[in-house]
């Protein structure tokens, strides 16, 4: 009885199954010929017309070929914007494993353009590493800031970021001893909850310091600015990756409690204005760098993307007229390398100087005009490794600032999804299941990890260079490789201008 029943609900299985089956088959076959016909009939896309059904394969191997390629078939140095040799330095670095390689560079060290640091013959015994002098931001400022890290948190907004991923950058942030930036969409209770140091950035929209016409609100960046973490006060005149466009956060990032620190509605596609309303000269750039500086007390600069010096020669002579206290505290210049949550690509590909060159430039227009001293200069810009960072530093650099560094350090694997909602490792969403992926505690660690470990191995370069501090490498101790495989000085490439002296 017991086997006649068991073969029974076999034979009863067996035949539910075979049913199921035939009705897949049935609705397989009905949605093929659904998409045969509505592709065979379609006038928009000629691949589809010829080739109905088979032809969205295309379309998937495309989307899947870009992941691929990242795992399986590109080599170590191949991949854009950041190879995987560079992440799995940042990674390493994040998570303070040994970061050393065997038996040789995979890094083609012929390369044109490649930079190079000249070791010294007999280096200081002891110490690789000491921690760097503070340098004072506004002078005339009535709170003025003295920082050491020369490496901090670069401009990433609430709203393109996520609240952990936020959290996590502040808790590791003030752990390190760094500084981090808000980006443009307004001081969040996020950016607060570390203890870090707050640079507040104004940006073009005014996110969370606007009136209902766009314009700047005084009382809300005086309450801004009684936070006593918030150190200083940029003034956002464009980015890397799009100069001359306002920032953009696609209306589905623009949550209830997003939109109420930005001032803006739900639910809204935020385009910034590609300007400032009330800048639109150098005149009115000084004009607001003094008021807001005045207001707040705090140490003021901008922060800008340059196609020529022309703007700065002309900023100089207007700080000339009006006194030294009158300049801006600091310039953060960021290369045309930026990146960014969402770019029209023209302007990503061809628009900017690149920091390797807008950096000296900057630098060398403020010693020719006097004021090097007076602002002080950050950059940002693809700068994610220690070889990145000294670079900027020998370049003459006060603070090198990163974003996508810090990206890497909290997970994240390039999905270069930043601009759809959907990053799988829940750094740049507003999608509660994505961001549960962040483990803020984790994070944390591996943001202090991996600016500690940046900053000591900067402090190796330099310590090989024959200097005591990272900030005392100059153009005299880098190289550049040049087209014909023979490396160049740094200072012929960029040389200081006349009479200047490095550190006197």
């Amino acid at each position: 009885m017991q086997s006649s029943a068991f073969a029974h609900w076999l034979v009863v299985l067996v035949e539910t199954f075979a049913a199921l089956f035939l009705l897949l088959l049935a609705i397989g076959v009905m949605v093929v010929l659904v998409v045969w016909l509505v592709d065979r009939n379609q006038t928009s896309n000629s691949v589809l017309r010829n080739f109905p059904v088979i032809g969205h394969f295309r379309y998937w191997f495309l989307h899947l070929g870009e992941f691929f390629r990242q795992y399986l078939y590109s080599s170590d140095r191949e991949e854009m914007p950041f190879n995987r040799a560079q992440r799995m330095w940042v990674y390493r670095a994040a998570k303070d494993v040994e970061n050393t390689n065997a038996f040789g560079s995979t890094r083609d060290l012929h390369a044109e353009g490649l930079p190079f640091f000249v070791n010294a013959p007999f280096p200081s015994l002891g110490q690789q590493h000491v921690v760097p002098r503070p340098i004072t931001l506004g002078p005339y400022a009535r709170e003025p800031y003295s920082h050491s890290a020369f490496f901090n948190i670069s401009a990433m907004s609430f709203g393109a970021l996520s609240a952990p991923a936020v959290r996590a950058l502040s808790i590791g942030a003030a752990k390190a001893g760094i500084w981090m930036d808000t980006g443009e969409g307004g001081l969040a209770p996020y950016h607060l909850e570390g203890g870090c140091d707050i640079v507040f950035e104004i940006g073009t929209a005014k996110y969370g310091v606007r009136t209902p016409e766009g314009r700047l609100d005084d009382q809300k960046l005086l309450e801004i600015c009684r936070h006593p973490q918030v150190k200083m006060v940029s003034i956002k005149l464009g980015q890397g990756a799009k100069p001359g466009m306002g920032g953009l956060l696609p209306g589905a990032k623009v949550t209830p409690e997003i939109a109420a620190i930005r001032g803006i509605p739900v639910g809204e596609d935020s385009q910034s204005p590609n300007r400032h309303l009330d800048i639109g000269n150098v005149r009115e750039l000084m004009d607001a760098v003094v008021h807001i500086r005045e207001l707040t007390g705090k140490p003021t600069g901008f922060k800008a993307v340059f196609g020529g010096m022309e703007w700065i020669d002309e900023l100089c002579e207007e700080v000339r007229r009006r006194g030294i206290e009158s300049a801006p505290d600091f310039i953060i210049v960021d290369g045309s390398e930026g990146g960014t949550g969402a770019a029209p690509q023209t302007l990503m590909e061809g628009v900017g100087l690149p920091l390797r060159e807008a950096l000296p430039a900057l630098l060398n227009t403020l010693i020719r005009q006097g004021l090097r001293e007076r602002i002080k200069v950050i950059c940002s810009g693809k700068c994610i490794t220690a070889y990145d960072v000294a670079w900027a530093l020998s370049m003459g650099a006060d603070f090198v600032n990163s974003a996508r560094g810090f990206m890497l350090a909290l997970g994240c694997i390039q999905s270069l999804q930043c601009n759809r909602n959907t990053c799988p490792t829940g750094i740049t969403t507003q999608n509660p299941k994505l961001q549960r992926g962040l483990v803020v505690t984790d994070k944390s660690e591996r943001v202090y990890h991996y600016a500690k470990n940046v900053m000591h191995e900067v402090g190796i370069i330099a310590h090989s260079c024959g200097v005591d501090e990272p900030r005392e490498l100059d153009r005299t101790h880098c190289r550049v490789m040049g087209d014909d495989g023979i490396s160049v000085p740094l200072v012929r490439l960029f040389p200081y201008p006349e009479g200047y002296v490095p550190g006197v």
